[in-house]
């Protein structure tokens, strides 16, 4: 029988296995960030994830300004965006970066038309290029 502690080190020691195996067999594109860099980017894609999460919960309660509102201001392709994309070392990332911003303006014209499944397509573009870009590049 194993203790608490055995257990809890079990379980960290297969964390550091798979964590391991994951980036010995991770064939992403690593765009080289710093650590501070890294943790930045990072916090922003986290906000673009809360930003979905709740034009999501907005479209579902038909608050289609709200949610515009949300897609413009945090998905969109801002100044402050566009600079940030055009500071990585990486044309083809930037290029994603780009193209991701400006689908969330996009998605900000479809979700002012209160057309669900206009609003929907938009959506599946934006979350697109999420995918698209987590299967291409790593921190």
């Amino acid at each position: 029988m194993f203790s608490y502690a055995e257990e809890k080190k079990s379980s960290a020691e297969e964390m550091i296995h798979h964590h391991m195996k994951h980036s010995i067999n991770d064939g992403r594109i690593s765009l080289g960030l710093s650590p501070e860099m890294k943790q930045h980017q990072l916090s922003n894609m986290r906000s673009h994830l809360k930003a979905v999460q709740a034009i999501t919960s907005f479209l579902a309660e038909e608050e289609f300004e709200k949610a515009s509102e949300i897609a413009h201001s945090k998905l969109g392709l801002t100044e402050e965006m566009r600079k940030m994309c055009n500071m990585f070392n990486n044309e083809d990332f930037t290029a994603l970066g780009l193209a991701f911003h400006e689908s969330g303006d996009s998605l900000g014209q479809a979700l002012k038309t209160k057309d669900t499944t206009k609003s929907l397509r938009a959506l599946k573009t934006t979350l697109g290029y999420c995918v698209q870009c987590h299967a291409t590049f790593r921190q």
